[in-house]
């Protein structure tokens, strides 16, 4: 960063400045205000609204230190139409002098707050005011409030960004004629309106962000992540990895053994990975599938073109239970084909964890693990595919880790839990994305049923005729143990109750805290039909399969998310049994949990689960711990602005293209140094 830019500040003024993220003049110019007050007018006491922002000029009649009910500051004012008291809880011995010498010296305040009306008449509770002159002018514009920290005063800040305004350059670096064609105001017009509103702005427009200003500021701010996304990604083209070319015999030696053929979206997304495969830059391509569309078939045909070019696959999954599933899956699969294929994980004892270290080091093509790969002291003989499950389960430095254990191997991430386009344009837009949109054909549509707490018998009943058909049923909570906050029935209190209530049933239970082998022991139990109901967590929610399993019951289904509440139900409906999935939740129930339940009733398509959800909670959750490497966008809204991403992602591939010095300028002003974040 250079001198020119720095905030000028004493220390610890620059350290309380960080926290808000300012460094630069240019952080200072696109510190945006959250909202606006009108000091541009005054307005008569008795003309004044309940509960609407109003700044009023008034006498000081009378000062008090009140101690009913507690200690308090009073001022009496008045103007020509009527008169309203001050109160103040809080307060300096300065506020009281400063007063009274206002009312000693008949001197006009300017008062700004909210009047209300109570038992003692009109009075503002904490308002702004200070004592001005006669006749001095109003404020010529909005006042803006800034988001701010402890020991940065909103005067502070105003001051110090109307100064930089006047001092930085506001140059446009985008085509003039281009902006006008798109209702995109100049830059510098953007920035100062936004700051310093004149009176006739619609204030609607400036709080919901439609005025053009805040379209040309979110264009930019959107223009920037996409330069810095799609520069990463031709970085990234620029290094070197290993060719993955093959005849493809070990890929048809498995499809001819697999007692299923490939959908149409397998196929399309199995030639899009091969092709990649074969390039000499490092495949970044995230796989997004619904539940059940058959990603890890595609991933496996993947480490078989790997494999078969003379390298080794690694497959990282977010949890043990889902490590262990794809690892028995992949080896029913490629073994019979005399691939070998190792298991590492972190509860493995020291000596087999050695073994298996050693076999990824030496002889293993195929290494299927949790966070264990990554570990100090796993090494790969020649590792070409690192395939990374559920990706947004891991951090930016976790996938970069597994990346690193091979120099610079090919990568693919998969992930179950569908992103809507314009969050996928706008987050992965250093990423090359597939989807397979086609379940393979046998799955069962899944009934969605909800149910009150109240209800809870009739549930019981119900897993006990599904059992009685021949099926298993899971049965999932929120928490293992109670939580006196949220007061939730937990797993191992449902554990008790279907033990006791349905005796004559095999019930079995499993959560993140027991220990690896004993959650392998009641998985590989229930896969194995010896146990009819599952009492679960969430270590469930994904890659599990159970095709004998029809009921999924879910607790306190308002507490879940959309999206796990998505992965859950797709836990059954695996096999050709009709499947159903009761959501039990308690009343009375948030209107967010209303609306989620809704959704999640009305919808079995999870990229429309997905949109609907991105509605509902905003982009910040679905792009999960991806956050860690990309800033999350400030003012753009992906939903309301998803125009304005598809025009950003035009021009951020014209400028770098064109004109790659002015797009250095743009993400110079945007990012700052905080581009580096995004690399990864």
């Amino acid at each position: 960063m250079s001198a020119e830019s720095e905030i000028k500040a004493p220390p610890a003024i620059a350290a309380k400045l960080a926290k808000l993220g300012l460094a630069r003049r240019d952080d200072l110019i696109l510190h945006l205000p959250l909202r606006y007050e009108d000091e541009t007018c005054v307005t008569l006491i008795d003309e004044a609204l309940p509960g609407v922002p109003v700044q009023v000029e008034a006498e000081v009649l009378d000062v008090s230190v009140q101690y009913r009910p507690r200690r308090q500051l009073v001022a009496r004012v008045a103007d020509a139409s009527g008169e309203l008291s001050l109160r103040f809880l809080n307060f300096y011995g300065s506020q009281t002098k400063q007063l009274e010498t206002a009312r000693d010296n008949a001197r006009r305040l300017r008062i700004f707050g909210e009047i209300r009306h109570g038992f003692l008449g009109a009075e503002m509770v904490h308002p702004r005011y200070r004592p001005v002159l006669a006749d001095e002018a109003l404020a010529q514009s909005l006042t803006p409030v800034y988001p701010t920290t402890a020991g940065v005063s909103q005067n502070f800040l105003r001051k110090l960004i109307d100064k930089t305004l006047g001092e930085a350059n506001l140059a446009e670096l985008l085509d003039a004629n281009w902006c006008a064609s798109h209702a995109l105001p100049a830059f510098s017009d953007a920035v100062t309106l936004l700051h310093a509103p004149p009176p006739g702005v619609p204030e609607s427009a400036l709080q919901l962000r439609t005025h053009p200003a805040w379209q040309r500021i979110k264009f930019d701010e959107l223009l920037a992540q996409q330069l810095s996304l799609r520069r990463a990604y031709n970085a990234r083209r620029q290094k070197g990895a290993p060719v993955l070319k093959s005849a493809g015999q070990l890929a048809q030696q498995l499809l001819a053994a697999l007692p299923f053929g490939l959908t149409g979206a397998q196929q399309r997304v199995g030639a899009e990975l091969a092709a990649d495969l074969a390039q000499p830059f490092p495949m970044q391509r995230l796989l997004q599938g619904d539940v059940g569309s058959g990603k890890t078939i595609v991933a496996a045909l993947a480490a078989c073109q790997a494999i078969e070019a003379g390298y080794q696959a690694a497959f990282m999954a977010p949890t043990e239970i889902l490590a262990e599933q794809h690892y028995l899956k992949l080896r029913t699969w490629l073994a019979p084909l005399g691939i070998e294929v190792a298991w590492l994980s972190g509860s493995l004892k020291k000596a087999a964890k050695q073994a298996m270290q050693l076999q990824a080091a030496t002889t293993a093509q195929l290494v299927v693990g949790t966070h264990a790969l990554i570990q100090e002291g796993v090494d790969f003989a020649r590792l070409g595919l690192a395939i990374v499950d559920e990706q947004h389960r891991f951090g930016v430095a976790q996938r970069l880790a597994l990346r690193r254990k091979g120099g610079n191997p090919h990568q693919l991430m998969m992930s179950a839990t569908p992103i809507p386009r314009t969050l996928a344009m706008s987050y992965y837009a250093d990423l090359d994305v597939s989807v397979l949109d086609e379940l393979p054909p046998g799955r069962t549509p899944i009934k969605t049923k909800l149910v009150s707490d109240a209800r809870r018998d009739e549930v019981i009943a119900g897993v006990r005729g599904a059992v009685a058909t021949g099926r298993q049923a899971y049965w999932v909570c929120p928490l293992i143990e109670e939580s006196e906050k949220l007061q939730l029935q937990t797993a191992l209190d449902t554990f008790a109750t279907l033990t006791e209530e349905l005796d004559d049933l095999r019930i079995g239970l499993v959560h993140g805290r027991l220990k690896a082998d004993e959650k392998a022991a009641a998985m590989a139990a229930f896969v194995a039909g010896e146990i009819d109901v599952l009492v679960a967590t969430t270590v469930i929610e994904v890659g599990v399969d159970v095709p004998n399993a029809s009921l999924m019951v879910i607790e306190h289904a308002e507490r879940f998310g959309l999206s796990q509440l998505h992965q859950l139900r797709g836990r059954v409906g695996r096999g050709a049994h009709d499947s159903v999935c009761v959501l039990i939740f308690q009343t009375p129930l948030s209107q967010t949990a209303r609306a989620r339940l809704k959704v999640i009733y009305e919808n079995t398509d999870g990229f429309e689960i997905a949109r609907q959800d991105l509605q509902l909670r905003g982009p910040g959750e679905f792009v999960g711990s991806r956050q860690s490497g990309v800033p999350l966008l400030r003012y753009a809204d992906l939903e309301v602005d998803a125009d304005l991403v598809e025009l950003a992602r035009r021009m951020a591939e014209q400028l770098l293209r064109d004109d790659p010095e002015r797009a250095e300028r743009h993400l110079a002003r945007w990012l700052g140094s905080r581009e580096e974040l995004l690399k990864a």
